[in-house]
């Protein structure tokens, strides 16, 4: 989670220096660990779940 905060800023910390290619990647770099993460921690709680 932490990578995707710090994607978020970059990406906006280049939005207001304007690099727009710079910031659009960054937020799409964000938006794909976003997703991953939540997956991640949507299957660990699935496991956890069913293991009890």
């Amino acid at each position: 989670m932490r990578w995707t905060l710090v994607f978020l800023v970059v990406a906006l910390i280049a939005a207001v220096l304007g690099f727009g290619g710079i910031a659009g990647a960054s937020v799409g770099i964000a938006k794909i660990l976003f997703f991953v993460f939540l997956a991640v921690a949507v299957i660990s709680g699935v496991l956890t779940l069913l293991s009890k």
